[in-house]
């Protein structure tokens, strides 16, 4: 395998017409998957889907504000994330960037939030993280780190996942560093310079690429629906930005994500 897109969401309606399609071109062109629910319903969807192919796996959970009225179904996801080709908890947690939710939104995000957190720890996989700030602030971040840090004190590195499109500063990345966390970044690095700081402050080992497709084209494709072809952008705009050699970006990563998700042969 050459690539590894650690977040997206193929089996979501906007592939109906070619997911086959495209699942077999990324088998062809040793690009690998990780196929993330954000419901019971996309997450059973993603667990089925990835039966059927060698180069995909499944993570398992609820987003925090897509479906706010879905109830966390901790027997269900218990389930499901017992199918060995599901490898990470997630996507799930801290979402405060509409100002107009009330504190009892935050409150029930957080305890739905520590609810996937205890399923990751007791079925000994990774979290999938989605983390969003209220804008021109860090606050999801903060309170996130809080909670994980509570949990790392009495489990150490079982406590372990992935920041999914992160977009926090060098305080936040050097925090998750210290939790053990890697960070994953899209596509987003192709047209906006905002992340470079801390794409160069990272350790390269704690560093996935992923492309949240359908979402988030790269510069060359925008407003063209997403695809996991272009986690290649994204590990190119990363060695750019670090000024590192592409193929060792590239394999480094791979790397990461064989480790972080428990993968083997990658």
């Amino acid at each position: 395998m050459k690539y590894f897109d650690a977040h997206c969401h193929i089996q979501f309606d906007r592939f109906s017409e070619d997911r086959t399609e495209v699942i077999e071109k990324m088998q062809k062109e040793e690009f690998g998957g990780l196929v993330v629910g954000v419901d019971m319903a996309s997450t059973r969807a993603a667990v089925e889907l990835v039966q059927q192919y060698p180069h995909l796996w499944a993570s398992v959970g609820l987003h925090p504000n897509d479906t706010p009225e879905e109830p966390f179904d901790r027997e269900a996801f218990l389930r499901l994330a017992g199918d060995p080709k599901v490898v990470a908890i997630g996507e799930c947690g801290l979402d405060n960037y509409r100002p107009e939710d009330p504190e009892q939104e935050k409150e029930r995000q957080r305890r739905v939030f520590i609810q996937h957190v205890e399923l990751a720890l007791e079925t000994d996989k990774p979290l999938m993280i989605h983390s969003r700030p209220k804008k021109g602030t860090m606050d999801a971040y903060h309170d996130l780190i809080e909670i994980l840090g509570s949990y790392k004190k009495d489990y150490g590195e079982k406590l372990r996942g992935d920041i999914h499109f992160f977009v926090g500063g060098i305080e936040e990345a050097k925090a998750f560093v210290e939790l053990g966390f890697t960070m994953s970044f899209t596509a987003v690095l192709t047209f906006a310079r905002d992340y470079d700081e801390v794409v160069r402050y990272l350790p390269l080992e704690s560093i996935l690429s992923e492309t949240d497709a359908p979402y988030v084209a790269p510069a060359s494709r925008r407003g063209t629906r997403n695809d996991p072809f272009a986690v290649r952008d994204v590990v190119e705009a990363i060695a750019e930005i670090r000024g590192e050699d592409t193929e060792k970006v590239r394999s480094t990563i791979l790397a990461n994500a064989e480790r972080v998700f428990g993968l083997s042969g990658l």
